[in-house]
């Protein structure tokens, strides 16, 4: 194998496949980028075994061939290369010769014959979505997602579409965050649950222009994101995921309207005191009238209170939370103005926007 392409392109390519690469993986040809020859370009490959991704190079292809190369001594190697233009090839013994200007490398390589092959998924029923609006909903709800192996499911995002809205749900059992976005009358339906690493790196890669656009192709167990010199599959999490709709209470006992960046600063101000255990040291709300909302905090190290004018509808309340929970929820709404429903001391709060239905946050409260 043998090819010259651009310093800065490949640097790209191999900072986007790294992402799907395991450190220590317990299969050792994993912790290699596959390095492919096409038709006037490389196609570079990293996978974990659940998320692979590809990105083509564009490359003046001297000899065909391929090799797998140590992600990270390949990619710091390249990084640090004094020209734009560097020449690559591969001997018999598949050691991978990387040259630019007067700097010469020499590095192990391995066959790539035994590099697990990422599935394959035909291009069929094609999904088309707007980058930056896939990236936005991942960015608003993958704080929620569980870390507990344990709960397979809550360990992905739900990615689901009635036809005329996509939304994306995530749950780790204390706290939901969905996110919704109207995609016209005739979007496919769908519904799968994504890993949520998988996710997380996809919205790196991800875009936020306006006209660019993400194609989706499935399979019955993954899902390729094709954003077309770059391409990321990912297994799905199978099962079904949570009924997100009924946990969602449809008549709350108090409605608080309240400036988002107001509730938010005070939480954050509170936390300050909440050192250790935030569940032993919630972050309190409280309602001495009706337009007043105190906001405190009890701690070994001190203790905090403050209040805030809102306007208030119902019942009120005395209630706890854990500060993280709140402040993740509210850090991702860009609204000024939020209503905020409670159910009881006991019952999860809700916020939700005060016009339209583009977002929800759940947190569930402390119990006293």
């Amino acid at each position: 194998m043998k090819f010259i392409c651009k310093k800065t392109e490949l640097i790209n390519a191999i900072n986007i496949v790294q992402k799907a690469i395991k450190s220590n993986s317990t299969v050792s040809i994993l912790d290699g980028i596959l390095i492919e020859t096409g038709s006037g370009s490389i196609k570079l490959t990293g996978y974990d075994l659940e998320t692979g991704i590809e990105a083509d190079v564009n490359a003046d292809i001297i000899e065909s061939g391929s090799v797998v190369a140590d992600s990270k001594l390949f990619g710091e190697i390249v990084k640090r290369l004094p020209e734009e233009t560097v020449d690559i090839k591969t001997d018999e013994r598949f050691q991978v010769h990387i040259s630019s200007g007067t700097s010469n490398f020499a590095i192990k390589g391995l066959d790539s014959e035994p590099f697990p092959k990422i599935p394959v998924i035909e291009n069929g029923n094609k999904i088309i979505v707007r980058q930056n609006v896939l990236r936005s909903m991942i960015n608003h709800t993958i704080f929620a997602v569980s870390k507990d192996s344990t709960r397979t499911k809550l360990t992905g995002c739900n990615l689901v579409s009635d036809g005329n809205t996509l939304s994306m749900v995530a749950i780790d059992g204390f706290r939901m965050a969905l996110n919704r976005e109207d995609m016209g009358s005739e979007f496919p339906e769908m519904n799968y649950i994504v890993p949520g690493k998988a996710l997380t790196e996809l919205a790196k890669i991800l875009g936020d222009g306006d006209d660019e656009e993400v194609n989706l192709f499935a399979s019955a167990n993954h899902l390729l994101f094709d954003i077309g010199d770059v391409r990321m599959i990912s297994r799905l999490i199978q099962g079904e995921f949570v009924n997100f709709e009924s946990i969602i209470v449809k008549n709350p006992k108090t409605v608080m309207n309240i400036d988002r960046k107001t509730l938010l600063d005070s939480v954050e101000r509170a936390s300050l005191i909440i050192m250790t255990d935030e569940r032993r040291c919630p972050v309190q709300f409280s309602m001495p009238d009706d337009n007043t909302l105190v906001v405190s905090a009890n701690a070994e190290t001190g203790n905090s209170k403050e209040s805030i004018d809102i306007s208030i509808e119902g019942e009120r309340i005395d209630i706890d939370f854990n500060a993280k929970y709140m402040i993740d929820a509210l850090k991702n709404i860009d609204d000024d103005e939020i209503r905020i429903e409670f159910n009881g001391g006991n019952g999860p709060c809700i916020i939700v926007p005060k016009e339209g239905n583009k977002y929800v946050y759940l947190v569930l409260p402390i119990r006293r």
